[in-house]
């Protein structure tokens, strides 16, 4: 196996680890926040006013390339940047168009689909809740068989990527079974760490409402949440939402009508954003940040399996995806996970801890301003640290 990697990690020298251990806060190998471009970072470094000329163009620039990102029509749909975290865009999606006395049907298989129902019952919002397993996508038979029950559901949702384990799931069939069993519901995907990373035709699958957030796939910082919303269906949401400061509806027409927000926006960050946006636009758009993650993935998936560690979930399955993958914690008994993240941390490499419920694990992102040759440092990394740790795992 020493032979092997050594073999697969050719290119790392000494020199380029210690650069590593150099940079200020690491790489990040997370789901978000996560590694961004000098470029992207120098933009946050010129103060405007929320009301300036090149603030606003920036923020129409910004609408405009996220549905570019997307691959749809403006006339068809609208961004509606939110202030906040990307739950926060998860809330003023249900808050704004779920109907009061309304119903929504969530496809859970993982902690967000948790916190979207927990947002829903705070909302006041009639939950119908699909609790599938977390180390698989939803069960497309009995998705049909819950839609089939209820018919008169306002909404439909589910998370793209469960980016508690890193499954994704099944937003084609999910449509078609929409299309069959709630045609007049509405589709939301929270395609918060998927959104810029993996190709989504939301136009195709008529996806009325999508949230992404500005620290995931298009490698922005964090302090807005993306919403794409179809125009037809926030049209028929003035007057529901249940927040003042999340309400779609407003958002979208103070925007449109001025260029400003409802309330003070994240000025430094959206103009990262934008920066971000053009960026992805260069390296050959979604298409082309998809496979540099996905040889990410392939790089740092095969290596760990080859070092000894097992996955989470089935990478021989469709659902196994390329933003973020979790391995299960070594049974070897000097394992000490703060110790492996601490060490890890020490040479420039920041992971992230688990959160699967079902066995305990720690996740690997493949997404942000990470390349192949850092995926391959990483596993060296992660070598070092197990021989530092006298932890053998074949």
């Amino acid at each position: 196996m020493l032979a092997t990697m050594q073999r697969r990690c050719f290119a790392v020298t000494a020199r380029r680890l210690a650069a590593y251990k150099d940079k200020a806060g690491g790489i990040l190998f997370t789901p978000g926040p996560l590694s961004t471009t000098q470029t992207v970072r120098e933009a946050m470094m010129v103060d405007y006013g929320s009301r300036d000329s090149i603030f606003v163009s920036a923020v129409k620039e910004m609408r405009e390339g996220v549905l570019k990102a997307a691959g749809v029509d403006g006339k068809e749909y609208t961004c509606i940047p939110m202030q906040g975290s990307g739950s926060m865009g998860v809330e003023a999606v249900c808050s704004t168009m779920i109907p009061h006395n309304g119903k929504i049907v969530i496809f859970r298989n993982g902690a967000y689909g948790d916190r979207m129902k927990n947002i829903c019952t705070k909302l006041g919002i009639n939950v119908v809740f699909y609790d599938g397993e977390e180390d698989r996508p939803i069960d497309m038979d009995k998705a049909r068989a819950l839609l089939a029950q209820h018919p008169d559901a306002n909404m439909v949702s589910i998370v793209h990527c469960e980016t508690s384990t890193g499954v994704m799931n099944p937003i084609t069939e999910l449509r078609e079974a929409i299309n069959t069993h709630c045609p007049n519901a509405l589709y939301f995907i929270d395609a918060m760490s998927s959104f810029g990373g993996v190709q989504i035709d939301c136009a195709g699958l008529s996806v009325d409402a999508l949230v992404s957030s500005s620290n995931k796939c298009v490698q922005g910082v964090p302090g807005f949440s993306i919403v794409l919303v179809k125009r037809s269906a926030l049209a028929r949401c003035e007057g529901i939402c249940r927040s003042y400061t999340l309400d779609l509806v407003s958002q979208d027409q103070g925007l449109n009508k001025s260029g400003q927000f409802n309330n003070t926006p994240p000025v430094q960050v959206i103009m990262a954003f934008r920066q971000a946006l053009r960026e992805l636009d260069a390296e050959g758009g979604v298409p082309a940040r998809e496979a540099r993650y996905h040889r990410n993935q392939q790089i740092v998936t095969e290596g760990m399996k080859e070092i000894g560690f097992e996955l989470y979930l089935d990478d021989s399955k469709p659902s196994f995806g390329h933003i973020i993958t979790s391995f299960k914690f070594p049974t070897d008994p000097n394992w000490d996970f703060e110790a492996f993240y601490n060490q890890l941390n020490d040479r420039g490499f920041v992971i992230y801890p688990g959160k699967a419920a079902k066995a305990p694990c720690f996740r690997i992102g493949h997404i942000g301003d990470i390349l192949p040759e850092d995926s391959e440092a990483l596993l060296v990394a992660v070598k070092e640290v197990l021989e530092n740790m006298n932890i053998k795992l074949r």
